[in-house]
């Protein structure tokens, strides 16, 4: 079906056959719009010289190619780290990210991780978010909206314009929640791996921790890598934390991990941070370490950033990094639990993990804080 708006751009390989039926041609020819959109780029239809001239010109007056734009950039003068604004054809804004090489973990033991010799992007599912996690900025913003699969999409192939190599890893570790966009994640990822050749085993899908998607995500057979924002494995610690976690609660989210770890035979990734007097106990160590132990894992600890510059109150302002995070490196290891260390790419241009947000004027605010309790609401359900 050709969606509502006529837009091509972000329609699966399936989707594209069945709008070349609806146009009376036949469904190879969605394979050829699905090559031109994809793997060439076409910015127009004029372009796509293998389809029919009558076909081409049909296309222009009833359909569209909508684009995200790169608003801005600002590259980190420390690393290389390059941070992009994206704008969408509403007005709205998002942020992506692009990850030099060897950037990605610090220290010695992270040389031979793929990761580490990869470009790595970083890109947004949802403008804003509603799952206001208080160490990340762009629980600040509130939620505007899910992002299109060509959102999506659109932020991997106008990025790759200005890179200088190919950009190898995804992680949908920017902006929103990716789980909360299911659909539209979904589709994006096929995109990436048929359309622009990206294997899935170098996509990575983060989540605050929503159990039933996690499990959707497993029965559907996701060849992407799974990663759980972690932060806590004891409930009450985690819900000031994540507020997510009254809804799936640590018991309920681990019985998804093993859930998702029995049906793709797949480790986890556990993001964790550790804020002094928070979660960095001796207890709290002792708690994660039993629930890492559950599946095969990897845990990446995330440095503490900042998210002062976005004027937050309340907890979020109170947080601080511990002084102990070496000393739990170096617990975990000793129980032979896999461990690595992410690095600070980035945060001299609010790039960092957990620093995505974007300025707004007071009106803006408002509006977005309307959603916010609107979409929390519906979480904590």
């Amino acid at each position: 079906m050709v969606p509502h708006n006529n837009n091509l751009f972000g329609l699966t390989l399936h989707e594209l056959s069945d709008v070349a039926e609806r146009y009376g041609e036949k469904r190879y020819r969605g394979k050829q719009l699905f090559d031109w959109l994809y793997a060439k780029g076409a910015g127009s239809f004029e372009e796509m010289t293998s389809l029919g001239k009558a076909l081409r010109e049909t296309l222009a007056t009833s359909a569209s190619l909508e684009r995200v734009t790169i608003a801005d950039r600002r590259r980190s003068a420390a690393d290389g780290t390059t941070k992009f604004l994206v704008g969408l054809k509403d007005g709205t804004k998002v942020e992506s990210v692009l990850i030099p090489p060897r950037m990605s973990f610090r220290g010695r033991e992270a040389a031979h991780e793929e990761e580490q010799r990869r470009l790595t992007l970083c890109i947004s599912s949802q403008a804003g978010c509603a799952l206001d996690c208080k160490f990340c900025a762009t629980a600040t913003m509130g939620y505007l909206r899910n992002l299109t699969v060509g959102e999506i999409v659109g932020q991997v192939m106008e990025i790759q314009k200005e890179a200088h190599r190919p950009i190898t890893n995804i992680v949908f570790m920017g902006m929103g929640e990716p789980m909360m966009n299911y659909t539209n994640v979904m589709k994006a990822v096929e995109i990436l791996v048929t359309g622009l050749n990206i294997a899935a085993r170098r996509i990575t899908i983060s989540t605050a921790g929503w159990a039933d998607k996690i499990r959707q995500m497993a029965d559907e057979g996701c060849k992407a890598k799974l990663a759980v924002s972690l932060h806590s494995a004891v409930d009450a610690t985690r819900t000031k934390l994540m507020p997510i976690n009254k809804k799936f609660n640590v018991a309920e989210l681990m019985a998804a991990i093993e859930y998702y770890h029995h049906r793709t035979g797949k480790r986890v990734t556990y993001e964790i941070i550790f804020f002094d007097g928070v979660n960095d106990t001796n207890a709290e160590v002792a708690q994660l370490i039993a629930l890492a132990q559950r599946v095969p894992c990897k845990i990446n600890i995330i440095p503490f950033h900042s998210i002062a510059f976005t004027g937050v109150h309340g907890l979020g302002s109170a947080l601080r990094p511990s002084p102990r995070m070496n000393v739990i490196e170096d617990r975990l290891r000793a129980k032979n639990l896999t461990v690595f260390v992410r690095s600070n790419a980035g945060e001299d241009i609010d790039a960092a993990c957990g620093q995505l947000a974007l300025t707004a004027d007071a009106g803006q605010r408002q509006r977005r804080a309307v959603h916010r309790r609107a979409s929390l609401a519906s979480v904590s359900a």
